[in-house]
């Protein structure tokens, strides 16, 4: 029989109650019930999998977790919270052991449930490089789930980007580790301060699918899955202090995650420390069984999976109750490895309150999901993560003097559509989607309808011209004449997020082509063809291969991308079109060349990037960290010491000044190249940011504290190490431009890199006289 690990330190309260419990009672404590999972498809497979049963049977023992109960279709908050309540009062009075349940539910771009806020997608937070803000917005998403009873919210994805076509590179915030780690991070602060138990997801390697097709093999090896996927989830368990953490669906070299102790116990308890709990993906632990077929039956992948380290099967019992407690009692399973799960368990409702709470004060009575807090947040950042990518100076619409054009088109199927703003796991196109009878429940203005609230003297003409999807061009003419009658055409195109084959993007809707979908590339360049200058907006989940909309002289006088901004998004693009907002966004992710260049990232070693040993060309149309401004800003005087100990930390400072005529917002990017190594290293790799507001020709230094573990990777042994050698390192407006250069020596020995070295670069401010600054 397989060792088992050391039980799980808990207190002697937890060790008490388990040492009360039945088998039937343990077995309750560590799955879900789902009770409303008859409804509409929101997890793969959920139709053929098997139904939670009938609520009071599966409760008769307890019950771990309650499933989605605001989240799987539209309530009334408030009346869900008084059935809530009650049902916790039950838990409490009318079981043997007297436990509540902890409630889970969605919350990746806000509390997925009716009437919440909607947040952008994850995607727009990497483009804002932000972490602050973006732990601002997770606050009040946590305060949002503690009011309505809801304990554990399954967000952040950490999942490093690898290939856009993927359907769920919206759910993703880039595709560079740091950058990914640090929101990532931020966001688990945020929710964990308000209460709310955060979950990582989805550990480890989804990202990484072949052909970026959902739920396929990966093929990574350990030092990708050192050096690229693991470093975010490892930043937001030593860093973050995270509370739970979901397993991924796929296999890994043939061995599915959901049974790999390697990395379950071994890699995330053993070597990290950490000391919460893994839950399930929905259905992970079946799809051992059906899916994968290295188990034989249920009960065989209960047993794999309790082995591996998943502790709570969601979003049900399908394993964990008679298909495990078959082979407990036939002696097949050793019943530790249920104690060792169900401790856990109970120490995070310890940890959480549960165990001693009543419910007796009773639900809340009225509740504001979408307050103007929340909007606040909403809308700051949905600001910041809009990227400029092209701009002839058509851009800002509000010129000198406050000239505006007097008659705009704003054209194409993503203007008057709120759904458009939207990602795929927000609870409109997660849930309400497949409820049209149900208003939104918040307000969120089209960009058209907030462009016309943002130029109201203008005369502003709308004509969709197309759909997201299909073949009709019937709209086209129409387009194009209200175009030709314009002094602008703003073109909003993009994605319909959705699952499953719903929609463009998002989980289950991957794709073999990055064109932008449907026929809106020629409806694009049919409005181009009249003349009039066009400005395309991008609403979408992922980056698409828009080369022909970014280069040459038939490209759009400008582009901009804004992926899934929210709530606030339609105000958010209709301020930078009118120039009220600066536009600060960088991208988080590269625009690729074509599908035929996938997969592909930045941090790519000198083979991986174009070259004279093939015809292949994988240079990005445009490179992560590109943003463009309505000022400028220079980047100069890049300091640093000449050499720095391989276990130390140096200090780098570059003078930043805003050389434009308006205040705006600098993503300073610190990129560094390992020039020689032992294994092949990326010719960029950021160490390094901080987003700073300069006036214009206000000029200020930015010093960057860096520890040399941001230049690690895992040597020929796959041992992470820091190497002695000469590194490059500059400042510029993206990762291909350097603007101001300098280099430093790594000295003395190979240091071997520990949970204990720190992980994170820290940064300051400091302002500086400048003699040219007005």
């Amino acid at each position: 029989m397989t060792a088992i690990p050391a039980m799980p330190e808990v207190s002697d309260r937890v060790r008490a109650l388990h040492a009360r419990m039945t088998l039937e009672e343990k077995l309750a404590q560590i799955v879900g019930f789902w009770v409303d999972q008859g409804g509409e498809v929101v997890a793969p497979m959920q139709g053929e999998m098997a139904s939670s049963g009938k609520y009071e049977e599966a409760t008769e023992h307890g019950l771990g977790h309650l499933t989605r109960v605001y989240g799987t279709r539209p309530v009334d908050p408030v009346e869900r919270a008084a059935w809530l309540w009650g049902e916790q009062r039950r838990l409490r009075t009318q079981t043997r052991l007297g436990i509540p349940a902890l409630v889970h539910e969605e919350c990746l771009t806000g509390l997925a449930a009716w009437q919440a806020a909607t947040f952008p997608t994850p995607l727009a937070w990497g483009s804002a490089f932000d972490p602050e803000l973006v732990e601002q917005m997770a606050g009040l998403i946590g305060g949002s789930m503690a009011t309505l009873g809801v304990h554990q919210g399954l967000a952040p994805v950490l999942d490093v980007i690898r290939d856009p076509r993927w359907g769920r590179v919206d759910e993703c915030i880039g595709e560079d580790p740091y950058l990914v780690g640090t929101v990532g991070t931020a966001f688990v602060r945020g929710l964990q301060a308000a209460g709310v138990h955060a979950t990582l997801k989805h550990f480890v390697g989804y990202s990484g699918s072949r052909g970026g097709r959902n739920h396929a093999p990966v093929s990574a090896g350990a030092r990708e899955l050192a050096d690229v996927l693991l470093p975010p989830f490892e930043m937001a368990v030593l860093d973050g202090g995270v509370r739970s953490v979901m397993n991924s669906y796929v296999d890994v070299d043939g061995v599915p995650m959901a049974s790999d102790p390697t990395y379950l116990t071994q890699l995330l308890r053993e070597t990290w420390g950490f000391d919460g709990v893994v839950v399930a993906d929905y259905f992970a632990v079946a799809f051992l069984h059906v899916m994968h077929a290295v188990a034989a039956s249920k009960g065989e992948a209960a047993a794999l999976a309790l082995a591996a380290g998943i502790d709570v099967e969601l979003p049900t019992g399908d394993t964990y109750l008679e298909p495990l407690a078959e082979l407990v009692r036939a002696g097949q399973v050793d019943e530790v490895l249920v104690d060792r799960a169900v401790l856990r368990a109970l120490a995070q409702k310890e940890e959480l309150g549960l165990l001693d709470a009543t419910f007796e004060e009773g639900p809340p009575t009225a509740v504001d999901l979408d307050s103007a807090a929340h909007r606040d947040v909403a809308r700051r950042l949905a600001e910041e993560s809009v990227v400029l990518l092209t701009n002839d100076g058509v851009l800002p619409l509000i010129g000198p003097g406050g000239t505006a054009p007097q008659r705009i088109a704003v054209l194409g199927p993503n203007a008057d559509r709120a759904e458009a703003l939207m990602g795929c796991y927000s609870f409109a196109n997660h849930v309400l989607v497949h409820h049209p009878e149900f208003p939104m429940g918040f307000e969120i203005p089209s960009v058209l309808a907030a462009l016309r609230a943002e130029l109201p003297d203008a005369r502003i003409d709308h004509v969709a011209g197309c759909a997201v999807e299909g073949q009709d061009r019937s709209g086209f003419d129409e387009a194009v004449r209200a175009a030709a009658q314009a002094q602008v055409a703003v073109v909003v195109v993009g994605d319909q997020a959705g699952l499953f084959g719903r929609g463009t993007v998002g989980e289950g809707n991957d794709t073999e082509t990055l064109a932008l979908p449907g026929v809106q590339r020629e409806l694009v360049e049919a409005i181009q063809a009249t003349g009039t200058p066009v400005v395309m907006v991008m609403l979408t989940g992922r980056p698409y291969a828009v080369g022909w909309a970014v280069e040459g002289p038939a490209a759009p006088a400008a582009v901009i991308q804004s992926f899934f901004p929210g709530e606030e998004g339609g105000t958010a693009l209709a301020g930078v079109l009118s120039g009220r907002v600066n536009p600060s966004g960088r991208l988080s992710v590269t625009m690729p060349r074509s599908a035929g260049a996938q997969p592909y990232s930045y941090l790519h070693p000198i083979l991986g990037g174009p070259s004279e040993v093939t015809s292949a060309d994988s240079t990005p149309v445009l490179p992560f960290g590109h943003g463009l401004s309505f000022t400028s800003f220079e980047h100069t005087e890049l300091v640093v010491a000449a050499e720095v100990p391989a276990e130390g930390v140096f200090e780098v400072e570059v003078t930043v000044r805003n050389t434009g005529d308006r205040t705006g917002d600098d993503v300073v990017q610190l990129y560094g190249r390992d020039v020689y190594a032992s294994v092949t290293r990326p010719v960029a790799q950021l160490l390094a940011y901080r987003r700073v507001t300069l006036e214009p020709g206000e000029q200020v230094a930015v010093r960057f504290t860096v520890p040399t573990t941001r230049l690690a990777f895992a040597g020929r042994d796959l041992v992470r190490i820091v190497e002695p050698g000469e590194v490059e390192l500059w400042v510029g407006p993206s990762c291909a431009v350097r603007h101001t250069t300098a280099s430093i020596t790594v000295t003395g020995p190979v240091h071997v890199v520990t949970s204990a070295d720190p992980r994170v670069a820290t940064s300051e401010v400091l302002p500086r006289i400048d003699a040219a600054r007005p």
